[in-house]
């Protein structure tokens, strides 16, 4: 039997508890985690390294301000090879000369699908990215920010908790 504390979150000063929705609903997570490991394989057979990948997830994450899933991508990302200097600077990828021009179209690709609703960007970002990317690996570029953006709510609506390490 599963205890309610195993279900709920910690309850910051002012805040309510809230539902684990991962542990709540385990086969809706289940199947969200079953996508992201299809993503992932298209992801690759698209020739999307796992860097670019992490950074896309890293990416989002910062403009959903999940941390959780950062916690998680930034230790996948030096995992992957990524530098902690580039990591660092993430937030102003632009204002760099650090990232590749097919990470540069995947991070303008993954914050379009991001903020939805601002189509003007949506076909900049696209259009830039089928400069330098394939169509396979655009199309894998926004299912991996649409995966992410996915489980970005699941952690923020569950205020999964980032602990220090022990």
């Amino acid at each position: 039997m599963t205890s309610e504390s195993e279900l709920t979150s910690p309850v910051p000063a002012g805040a309510t508890r809230r539902i684990f929705i991962d542990k709540q609903s385990p086969k809706a997570y289940h199947a969200l985690v079953q996508t992201s490991e299809a993503v992932r394989a298209v992801a690759a057979d698209a020739g999307l390294d796992r860097v670019l990948v992490e950074l896309v997830n890293l990416r989002v994450s910062q403009i959903n301000g999940c941390a959780s899933c950062l916690d998680v991508h930034t230790r996948a990302a030096l995992r992957a090879g990524d530098t902690p200097r580039r990591l660092g600077v993430l937030a102003a990828w632009r204002d760099t000369e650090l990232f590749t021009p097919a990470e540069r179209a995947a991070l303008a690709l993954a914050e379009a699908t991001t903020a939805a609703a601002d189509g003007a960007a949506q076909d900049v970002a696209h259009a830039a990215a089928r400069e330098v990317l394939t169509d396979d690996q655009v199309a894998a570029v926004i299912w991996v920010a649409v995966t992410i953006n996915a489980f970005n709510r699941v952690s923020i609506m569950s205020r999964h908790p980032v602990r220090a390490e022990r």
